[in-house]
């Protein structure tokens, strides 16, 4: 069985893009790939320990009559933390470390702003200090401290010296 020479097989059908309107914003995924941003993901690491340290904290009750209430407060810290932790979202953009509370953006921070930073306790990363030219500000690792760490030196070069404490 022989074919004509002007028969071509037809080549796998391959999908195609659709079309979006402009009118309809691009997915946070695209709009982070095309701007070469990096959203990081939750870490309950921290608050869920301030939580269990609050519980261990009734042990003392024996000791001390105010244990109950100390308890109290710090569960109660480490329940805002939580609450903290699933609804804030830290993002590295192109030129600023961003702050969103789901898709509002709270805070912007430039990196040309910024002059240090460091991950205290790198074995286990409880807080986050960064200092811009007009503020310091120490957070609680609510974020993958690992991913942190790496975006950090990948956009703060000149200050990955800074990365961890002098012992």
């Amino acid at each position: 069985m022989t074919t004509a020479p002007d028969q071509v097989p037809a080549p796998d059908p391959v999908p195609t893009p659709t079309s979006t309107p402009t009118s309809t914003p691009a997915s946070p995924a695209l709009q982070e790939a095309a701007a070469g941003s990096c959203t990081l993901s939750p870490h309950y690491g921290v608050a869920l320990a301030v939580v269990i340290l609050g519980v261990g904290c009734l042990a003392l009750q024996p000791l001390w009559s105010g244990a109950p209430l100390l308890a109290l407060a710090v569960s109660a810290f480490g329940l805002f933390l939580l609450l903290q932790t699933a609804v804030l979202r830290l993002e590295f953009g192109a030129d600023a470390l961003l702050v969103r509370r789901q898709d509002q953006l709270l805070r912007r921070f430039p990196y040309s702003d910024c002059m240090s930073w460091r991950l205290f306790w790198p074995g286990l990363p409880a807080l986050f200090y960064f200092r811009e030219e007009r503020s310091i500000h120490l957070l609680p690792v609510l974020f993958d401290p690992v991913t942190l760490q790496s975006q950090l030196r990948q956009r703060l070069p000149h200050l990955a010296r800074d990365a961890a404490p002098q012992e």
